[in-house]
């Protein structure tokens, strides 16, 4: 089952267009669907034509936030509300082309987790062309996953990858990434991409600077996110170390100009300059090493929700009774527990899906 996931802000003149050009593909290329609109506070008819859409089709559901979250939030509410084993990610102002649909199935059938797109020729103004580039070339390099297009807002995945993921803020350009660094297989598809012909797009020039540091935030993460101490006491152990040069090289001075004044010619310790910038740099030495060990304690205590590591597959050998018995109540305790997990979903989410 495909699980189509489309957070919409302000797009009431697009939605019947995307959902007339979705059900064709959908309905030829798979065996079901289901598509997830996601209301992230629109001010305009959006969520009276998601109604009506949802009343004409029982594949369309939707959801409707109080006020406006950001796309992460909507994307990860479509990610708890999807059933199917296959997630793909679209955007509503019909700039993704669904006819794009089928080549990502054939990838990832063929063996790959996440299939991102490429807009290898874009039709948006200068001003966010090249700043994507640049940052898309920032983003591969920092964190090893080469890809064109970071950005791009269409993107298939399977629903391991959603079940394992978290994402925040403005975390969800970085899928592929933490994808990656999970060991999923990600890979890319160059992509049609249309000019938008109806409303406004909702990113400026901030958004760059907000990349950047998004960026720093998942470089962080999946490098040093169970050991901050490699990162902070890395850095704390550096300046502590250049302040102790420095304090132990005036400490020396100080001796020889005691034992015998005339071997040491130099202006007094306490007006020198490296006295002041040595003791900065062990106090910051000291303080980025007290917030690696305070990072490790909040790491040991909060961090057991996640795992670690990732699973791909199990093999277990039920050749014999015992063991044969052992799985199969192992699996009537997990169908048990699905049971009743997916109950208490559906009765969260009766609040908010029509």
């Amino acid at each position: 089952m495909l699980s189509i996931i489309v957070p919409v802000m302000n797009e009431e003149g697009s939605l019947r267009q995307l959902w007339d050009e979705i059900r064709p593909v959908a309905e030829e290329h798979v065996d079901s669907f289901e598509l997830i609109f996601i209301d992230d506070g629109s001010t305009d008819t959006s969520w009276q034509i998601i109604s009506e859409l949802i009343e004409s089709d029982s594949r369309i559901s939707g959801i409707r936030f109080r006020r406006n979250f950001g796309k992460a939030a909507a994307l990860t509410a479509g990610m708890r509300a999807a059933d199917g084993d296959l997630v793909l990610m679209m955007d509503a102002d019909l700039q993704d082309d669904p006819q794009e649909i089928p080549e990502m199935l054939k990838l990832i059938e063929s063996g790959h987790d996440v299939v991102n797109g490429w807009k290898k020729r874009r039709f948006d103004p200068w001003h966010k062309v090249y700043p994507s580039r640049v940052f898309n070339w920032m983003v591969s390099r920092m964190t090893g996953l080469k890809l064109h297009d970071h950005n791009c807002g269409l993107k298939m995945f399977r629903s391991d990858v959603a079940a394992e993921i978290n994402i925040y803020g403005e975390l969800h350009r970085f899928i592929p990434v933490l994808a990656f660094a999970r060991g999923f297989k990600v890979t890319e598809i160059p992509v049609h991409h249309r000019s938008r012909q109806h409303g406004e797009s909702k990113y400026g020039v901030r958004r760059f600077m907000r990349g950047l540091l998004d960026l720093l935030t998942v470089t962080f993460l999946i490098s040093f996110g169970r050991r901050p101490q490699h990162a902070l006491g890395a850095i704390g152990l550096f300046f502590f170390g250049i302040g102790g040069l420095g304090l132990t090289y005036l400490a020396a001075l100080w001796c020889l100009m005691r034992i015998n004044p005339q071997w040491v010619t130099v202006t007094d310790i306490g007006n020198r300059p490296l006295l002041a910038y040595s003791i900065a740099a062990t106090l910051l030495g000291g303080q980025a090493m007290s917030l690696g060990l305070l990072a490790e304690l909040i790491v040991a205590y909060t961090g057991k929700t996640k795992d670690s590591y990732s699973i791909s597959e199990r093999g277990v050998h039920n050749a014999a009774d015992g063991a044969a018995a052992s799985e199969t109540h192992s699996s009537e305790a997990d169908t048990v527990g699905e049971q009743r997990d997916a109950g208490a979903q559906d009765a969260g989410r009766s609040e908010h899906v029509s």
